[in-house]
């Protein structure tokens, strides 16, 4: 049998490391974002856009046909309208199970997410790559990635809401695995695509991913919260 003070313990020793995380992320972007205020690429930001172009003019992409137009496709996912669609569907059906804290949760990690992301670009204003051709059409700032941020934002904090509803562990590692892989091919998409830099990449993934992590732990807590305050049968 639990004892009252190992339930009160036990959220508090989960909570540390998601903090640990969530610093070592916000530290990494803090650090990149050192490194771009110099005004000049980073050394491997460079090296790794044009080695996926075909030298020396860096115009066509490395890989056949199809896989430049799935690397197209497959970015879109991180685009506005997708996920604002995402959010919308899944803030309907969190409401319809009667899960409104849940649902707020999700339109405010959006929300916040994607002025944070507006915000931040305005303030650093890094031009998009100029060393490659770009394979789709851009016309914001470049740092850090909107697409890689609002994606990490959007599907990390969704997948930790809805594998909270099951009780098994490999289920729910499966929806957090399936949500970090689509993030991760949709940064990849940007940079293959020529259209971001991979330091853009890793400074979007990295506070769009603490910020999931805050989220996917106050979820914890506002589930925790409601099965206390549920009445006993």
């Amino acid at each position: 049998m639990t004892t009252p003070a190992a339930r009160n313990e036990t959220p508090h020793f989960r909570a540390l490391p998601i903090f640990v995380a969530a610093a070592a992320l916000l530290t990494t972007f803090a650090a990149l974002a050192h490194e771009i205020s110099e005004g000049e690429p980073l050394d491997f930001d460079r090296t790794i856009i044009t080695a996926l172009r075909h030298a020396p003019d860096y115009s066509q992409p490395i890989g056949p046909h199809w896989f430049n137009n799935a690397m197209v496709d497959l970015t879109a996912l991180g685009g506005v309208t997708v996920l604002t669609l995402a959010v919308v569907l899944a803030t309907a059906l969190l409401l319809l199970r009667h899960q409104r804290r849940m649902a707020a949760l999700l339109v405010f990690a959006t929300l916040t997410g994607a002025l944070a992301g507006t915000g931040l670009k305005h303030l650093f204003s890094r031009p998009r790559p100029d060393v490659v051709h770009h394979l789709v059409e851009v016309n914001s700032l470049s740092f850090p990635s909107g697409h890689a941020m609002n994606s990490a934002i959007v599907f990390l904090t969704l997948g930790a809401i809805v594998s909270r509803n099951y009780s098994e562990w490999t289920v729910r590692w499966f929806i957090m695995l399936a949500a970090m892989a689509l993030v991760l091919v949709i940064g990849f998409s940007r940079v293959y695509l020529g259209v971001h830099w991979p330091s853009d990449i890793l400074a979007g993934w990295s506070i769009g991913s603490a910020w999931a992590l805050l989220m996917g732990l106050l979820a914890s807590r506002m589930q925790e919260s409601h099965r206390i305050e549920q009445p006993s049968e």
